[in-house]
C-alpha cells in the first residue's frame, strides 16, 4: 500500500486504524489476521501524490546533483510539461516534495525516468520484489558474435554475481534493443564491455507497460489514473 516511511507519516498523524481502533506508536504490535486500515484522510492523500514520467535529457543526473550536473528534478516545470498531456490534473511545485526517481538512469543516457511522490509505485518498479521490466535501445559500436550475443542474453556476470537472464536482440545494424529485470549500476554499458561492444547511446523506452511512446527530449507528463506499470 505505501513505503515504510509514508506508514510511519500515517502512523504518526492517527490515520491507521487497527480492527477499529486509531494507532498512533510506532512499532506497535498488531496480531497477524488484524484487520489494517487506512483512514480516509490518508486515502485522499495518496490519491494527490505525484507520479511524473519524464524523458530524461542526457547530461542530466536521476537523484541528488552530482559534480556540477543538475538533477532530472530541474526538467519539472511548468514549461516542461507536455502540451499532449491527457491526465487532467494541475501542476503544483507542492508535487515536487519527497519526489524521488523509481530507478535510475545514468548521466550520459536518456529517455525514460520516473519520478514519484507515491511509495506504492517506487516499490512496484524497483522493490525487492519487483518483476517489472525495463526495455532499452543501445547504439553500439564494435563486432558481436553470435556467441556475444547469446552472453548478453544469459552468461556474464558483474561484482562477482551472475546476472539474471535478458532478452538481447539487434534493433538494426548498429542497435541492440535490451530488456531487464534488475537495475545494476551502468549495467547495460559493463554487460557490452564484456562481449567487447562499446555503448555510443542508450535510451530507455519502457518500463513495465508504461511507453516512452512520442513524449518529447526534456518534458514530462503525468502518470494517468489508467495507467499501471
Amino acid at each position: 500500500m505505501c513505503s515504510r516511511r509514508e506508514a510511519d507519516r500515517y502512523i504518526e498523524r492517527g490515520l491507521v486504524i487497527v480492527d477499529g481502533e486509531v494507532v498512533s506508536e510506532l512499532g506497535s504490535k498488531v496480531a497477524p489476521d488484524a484487520e489494517i486500515e487506512l483512514a480516509e484522510a490518508g486515502r485522499k492523500r495518496q490519491a494527490m501524490q505525484a507520479t511524473f514520467l519524464l524523458n530524461k535529457t542526457i547530461g542530466y543526473v536521476s537523484a541528488q546533483p552530482e559534480d556540477g550536473h543538475p538533477p532530472a528534478v530541474d526538467l519539472l516545470t511548468k514549461d516542461n510539461r507536455w502540451s499532449e498531456d491527457r491526465s487532467g490534473r494541475t501542476f503544483h511545485p507542492a508535487q515536487l516534495r519527497g519526489l524521488a526517481p523509481a530507478g535510475r538512469l545514468d548521466i550520459d543516457s536518456n529517455g525514460l525516468l520516473v519520478l514519484t511522490q507515491d511509495g506504492r509505485v517506487a516499490r512496484r518498479i524497483i522493490g525487492e520484489d519487483s518483476d517489472v521490466d525495463k526495455e532499452y535501445l543501445v547504439r553500439v559500436k564494435g563486432s558481436l558474435s553470435a556467441e556475444g550475443l547469446k552472453l548478453l542474453n544469459h552468461g556474464l556476470e558483474l561484482d562477482g554475481k551472475a546476472l539474471k537472464p535478458a532478452k538481447v536482440s539487434w534493433q538494426n545494424q548498429d542497435q541492440l534493443r535490451f530488456i531487464l529485470r534488475e537495475g545494476k549500476k551502468r549495467q547495460i554499458r559493463r554487460m557490452c564491455e564484456l562481449v567487447d561492444l562499446k555503448v555510443v547511446g542508450l535510451k530507455r523506452i519502457r518500463i513495465g507497460k508504461v511507453m516512452l511512446g512520442n513524449l518529447p527530449d526534456g518534458q514530462w507528463r503525468y502518470l494517468g489514473d489508467n495507467e499501471t506499470f
